[in-house]
């Protein structure tokens, strides 16, 4: 697959890893549909780069459907789906006002990981539909995981485990869909400047970006988009999780 003729939804494209994304593809000349709740930011965001959008609840078969089904009208079918939409708590299993809220964890796997697996699930069943290119490729779904997957700290129970969702099914999805030539891949990014990490203060993220051993900073966004337009490009590259977090490794 080439990124240039590459028609993608982009999950969360409103904001963070999304909306790097949706910008690193569109520039490369790739067709974006961003999918996000945010309608506001998100028309702003398609309409500054030449995207569409679709106001879409990652958690709804319903509001997904119809996305991708516009998106598919718009862009004239659908090669890529990349998942960035998700959200983070900070609550301890048994903190000082008591259990961890079982809603609170419970939004969280929602929206992280069951989210990413109904937009995976019904985007696959409309790149299945997509004729063969090289090598059978039909496709590809990118979705995002992190290294609290691996390293989850204190307060990351509910994140981590979404997370570690993301990671336990991506090479079954993978080989669910070998047969239909669409890969599946997933990025676990460490510490990256998002909309969170952009409003703590400076020393509060000096004192983040010190832990990273090499280059010792907050990852770039764009780092997160070019590696993603990497694996739509690099066709051999299937059932993966790629680390994306200058060797940090959290304790």
């Amino acid at each position: 697959m080439r990124l240039a003729t590459t028609r993608a939804v982009v999950t969360g494209g409103a904001s963070g890893l999304g909306e790097a994304t949706a910008r690193h593809f569109r520039n490369a000349g790739a067709a974006v549909t961003i999918l996000d709740r945010d309608t506001d930011r998100g028309m702003r965001i398609a309409d500054s780069i030449g995207a569409h959008f679709a106001e879409t609840d990652v958690t709804s078969e319903e509001s997904v459907e119809a996305a991708i089904a516009l998106a598919q009208e718009k862009m004239g079918g659908l090669t890529a789906a990349v998942n960035c939409a998700g959200i983070a708590h900070a609550i301890k299993t048994v903190g000082r006002d008591g259990p961890h809220p079982l809603g609170a964890f419970q939004k969280t796997v929602d929206i992280n990981l069951v989210g990413s697996f109904n937009v995976s699930r019904l985007a696959a069943t409309a790149i299945a539909k997509n004729d063969p290119e090289q090598d059978g490729a039909r496709g590809v779904i990118i979705n995002t995981a992190s290294i609290a997957a691996f390293d989850g700290q204190k307060g990351q129970a509910a994140y981590a485990a979404s997370k570690g969702g993301i990671v336990g099914m991506t090479l079954p999805m993978a080989r669910d869909l070998a047969s239909s030539g669409i890969r599946v891949m997933a990025i676990a990014p460490g510490i990256f400047m998002t909309p969170m990490l952009a409003g703590l203060p400076e020393e509060a993220q000096a004192q983040l970006a010190a832990d990273v051993p090499n280059p010792a900073r907050l990852g770039d966004p764009e780092e997160y988009a070019r590696l993603a337009g990497f694996i739509v490009e690099m066709g051999y590259l299937n059932g993966e999780v790629i680390r994306l977090d200058g060797a940090l490794r959290m304790r």
